[in-house]
């Protein structure tokens, strides 16, 4: 059975967060419409509410990395890709190409661009850190809006 449940947060809006078999598997930004697919069950679990204290704690600045189970289903590259996205420090920013040859395919710079717009629990893995390689935001899930918001919240926590 997969659950979701909803928490909204200053300067992103609701998020409407899944959990399957005690994993993190969804996350909606309401602003963007999209929602998921099927029945959805409405229900707190403890992953949930561990889920939504963790991104209480990265709003307010106190969290730079989330430790949660994740359970991310995608191609092998997508997955490498999701994987060196993790590795994107707290206040930095990298481009497509460098998570493309961190995924071991250095000219698949518009695959990663792909599978970084595939990308499920967006925030946890921290797409928003991706930039075009002239410096200029590129398309976020949640609306270029939201990722501004998301890379200045960064900026001002990391000179803390």
């Amino acid at each position: 059975m997969k659950y979701f449940a909803e928490y909204s947060f200053d300067g992103v809006g609701r998020l409407l967060l899944g959990e399957e078999a005690g994993s993190i598997t969804d996350l909606h930004f309401e602003k963007s419409g999209t929602r998921p697919r099927g029945s959805v069950m409405m229900k707190e679990t403890e992953v949930l509410a561990k889920a939504g204290r963790q991104l209480e704690e990265y709003f307010r600045g106190e969290r730079r990395v989330f430790s949660l189970p994740l359970a991310l289903r995608g191609t092998p590259f997508q997955l490498r890709c999701w994987e060196a996205l993790r590795a994107v420090p707290y206040g930095k920013t990298a481009t497509y190409g460098d998570i493309a040859r961190a995924a071991g395919s250095p000219k698949a710079f518009r695959a990663a661009g792909m599978a970084n717009n595939r990308n499920p629990v967006a925030i946890i893995v921290p797409c928003h850190r991706i930039i075009g390689a002239d410096g200029s935001l590129t398309g976020y899930g949640g609306g270029l809006e939201i990722k501004a918001f998301l890379l200045a919240l960064e900026a001002k926590y990391s000179r803390c």
